[in-house]
């Protein structure tokens, strides 16, 4: 790959440019890192904006009554909604492919060990079952095998990452819920727009949660290989 600093053809084997002494890779993972954080950081500005929004279609709604309830007026407020769900998982999915990018070279380069080989990283979030708690368990790895932590230390950042997965989780189960909510009754209305802001709250604070590991797991990296 060619040098950001001045040009010069580094060789794959070698981490530092032969002509300059830049840390090519190392400048390569802070930039898919930062990548990462910015992505996540507008898939968490987007769902809490859809969150803060159904909040104010929830305010009439307390109001109604059944006599004076609108169904099919109800029903075409919360269509775009679903819509945005919908992006917002394209969002989500384009994000984590580059978030698969970033964690495969991040288990790379922490020192170990590993209770998982590599390939997991990437097998881990496509097969059935496994999928539901592996994930997690690989970027806690990583976190802790980046560095230096006391045992209090690695419980806290346990609780980051168990609170990242089990929002995401929650919140794409809602949001399903949601898009297949019926409107048909106030009651029901009133239910479907509290578990799109539920939603959309969990998916703000999951994206948020995964920025602080990958924020701190590519601070860590970078910080050993200088």
């Amino acid at each position: 790959m060619p040098c950001a600093l001045c040009g010069d053809i580094i060789p794959t084997e070698v981490d530092r440019c032969p002509a300059c002494g830049a840390w090519a890779r190392r400048r390569d993972f802070r930039a898919v890192g930062v990548a990462v954080f910015m992505l996540l950081g507008f898939n968490a500005f987007v769902a809490l904006g859809s969150g803060i929004s159904l909040l104010r279609i929830a305010h009439p709604l307390r109001g109604a009554t059944h006599d004076s309830y609108d169904a099919v007026t109800t029903g075409k407020a919360l269509a775009p909604y679903t819509d945005v769900f919908t992006i917002g998982t394209i969002m989500a999915t384009v994000t984590g492919l580059l978030y698969l990018t970033w964690l495969w070279r991040a288990f790379r380069q922490s020192p170990g060990p590993h209770r998982h080989h590599r390939a997991w990283v990437l097998l881990g979030w496509f097969m059935p079952v496994v999928n539901l708690w592996l994930p997690p368990r690989m970027v806690y790895e990583v976190w802790v095998n980046s560095g230096r932590y006391r045992m209090t230390e690695r419980h806290a950042a346990g609780l980051v990452v168990a609170g990242w997965w089990v929002c995401a989780l929650l919140g794409l189960l809602l949001s399903h819920m949601f898009a297949h909510g019926s409107v048909d009754t106030l009651a029901d209305a009133r239910f479907d727009v509290h578990v799109g802001v539920a939603a959309a709250a969990l998916q703000a604070l999951a994206a948020a949660l995964c920025m602080a590991t990958v924020f701190q797991i590519t601070r860590l990296q970078l910080g050993r290989e200088g």
